[in-house]
């Protein structure tokens, strides 16, 4: 289990170095992202047949800090949406 948590905060930090752009997000708010996109890259990875969910795999990590590219995206357009448009 900390295995999966550390490996959310490496891609939800993969993903904010990679989306263009400052992001105004917490630390938490990167770890609860990156661990959902993890759990979306190994159901993808897992459905494509290349492992288990929990299994860290080339294919589930780079689907995993994809999803969570657009999963910050989708998080700063609602916190856009709910400021006014700061």
């Amino acid at each position: 289990m900390i295995g999966f948590i550390v490996a959310g905060l490496i891609i939800g930090a993969l993903a904010r170095l990679i989306k263009p752009g400052e992001q105004h997000l917490s630390v938490l708010a990167t770890l609860l992202l990156g661990l959902v996109g993890s759990v979306i890259g190994g159901t993808i990875a897992n459905l494509l047949g290349t492992g288990d969910i929990f299994e860290l795999n080339v294919l589930g990590f780079i689907i995993a800090v994809i999803a969570s590219v657009a999963l910050i995206g989708v998080a700063e357009a609602i916190a856009q949406a709910v400021n006014g448009g700061d």
